[in-house]
């Protein structure tokens, strides 16, 4: 089985450039054969590449050492010598780069929450320069320079690679709370369903097509009370749905714990994140096609009627259309406030349009 990589710390270096070279002609009949020595090429650069087909950073945990290839040296005849190849590192979208030493933040492929395309690629460190060679030292005084210039060195650096999922709706919720049943009902996405605590491992992604918009829901696995401190699976996880525009917090109700679930989970995510404890969120109601469940949630409802909370069954069906329209309604209010926050003049004119709309009711 494949393990779910999201952190690895790499070395890469560019390839140092080739140097010049010192050469002159020796042709027959040119007694006086002028200096003919080739430049160096440049050394290969290291370039970060998305790939969509790459979902973990797995290939980074085996090979951490990248090195791009030394520019060839010149050689006589004004023959310069090639270009080192560049090394490609292939990353999924969503990966973040840092300096290893001081933590900086050098490249967010999913800053804003937007997917990078497939094959986008980012130079990072570029390849040393190739050196002249003694051709281009040839002057007046000097018909005959044995100067060469040798090429520039490569760069090296440490960094540390992490991975952070790029998701629409995030599922939150206590082991066997339906999240995976959920992501099966709404997506073909297959995740591993089993009625025992910590079915879900590693993070799971599917994607939601509705009024030809894809959303993309991620579903991480179980918190527990005291996760924040390190029980559990699902606190290493929650970095996965930090750029989600909405969470879903699913309760079971058929749980002998349901009157406290959702403030314990609300309280779990405080404390490891109060941005991510912050977000818009939705309360979704599990199993409401067993018995127990059914009597709990007029009550469930009462408790959090300032919420916006949704009752469902994904064995009966029931509640799953709603619930699609809200995730939907959920990330189209994300978008808007984003592009409000980029252009504030586009704040009036969301409201003009909302206003319009509703008079013609």
């Amino acid at each position: 089985m494949i393990k779910f990589a999201d952190e690895a710390l790499i070395t890469v270096s560019s390839g140092k450039g080739g140097d010049g070279c010192v050469a002159f002609r020796r042709e027959k009949y040119v007694p006086l054969g002028g200096p003919a020595g080739g430049d160096g090429g440049k050394g290969g650069d290291v370039i970060f590449v998305i790939k969509r087909n790459v979902r973990t950073l797995a290939d980074l945990r085996y090979r951490q050492t990248f090195k791009a290839q030394n520019g060839i040296p010149g050689m006589g005849r004004n023959m310069h010598g090639k270009d080192g190849h560049d090394v490609e590192i292939a990353i999924p979208p969503g990966t973040i780069i840092k300096d290893a030493e001081t933590g900086e933040i050098l490249k967010d492929f999913g800053e804003g929450n937007k997917i990078s395309p497939d094959g986008e690629k980012w130079v990072f460190l570029k390849g040393g320069r190739g050196g002249w060679g003694n051709t281009h030292f040839k002057s007046s005084v000097n018909q005959a320079p044995k100067t060469a210039m040798p090429g520039k060195p490569g760069s090296e650096r440490i960094l540390r690679i992490e991975l952070s999922l790029i998701a629409d709706i995030g599922f939150v919720g206590f082991p066997n709370a339906g999240k995976s049943s959920l992501l099966d009902a709404f997506t073909n996405a297959r995740p591993k369903i089993a009625p025992y605590p910590f079915t879900t491992k590693i993070p799971n992604l599917g994607v939601l097509t509705i009024h030809d918009r894809d959303i993309i829901l991620a579903d991480i696995p179980g918190i527990i009370e005291g996760a924040h401190e390190g029980a559990g699976l699902g606190i290493r996880f929650l970095k996965h749905i930090s750029r989600t525009a909405c969470l879903a917090y699913l309760i079971d109700l058929a749980d002998e714990n349901w009157k406290q679930a959702f403030d314990i989970l609300a309280e779990e995510l405080r404390s490891f994140s109060s941005p991510l404890a912050e977000k818009s969120r939705i309360i979704v109601a599990t199993k409401l096609d067993l018995p127990e469940a059914q009597e709990r949630f007029e009550e469930f409802k009462s408790r959090y009627k300032d919420e916006s909370v949704f009752g469902i069954s994904v064995f009966s069906q029931e509640g799953l259309e709603n619930l699609k329209q809200a995730f939907y309604s959920q990330v189209l209010a994300h978008e808007q406030n984003q592009k409000v926050q980029e252009d504030p003049t586009l704040d009036s004119l969301f409201g003009l349009a909302q206003f319009e709309g509703e008079s013609e009711l």
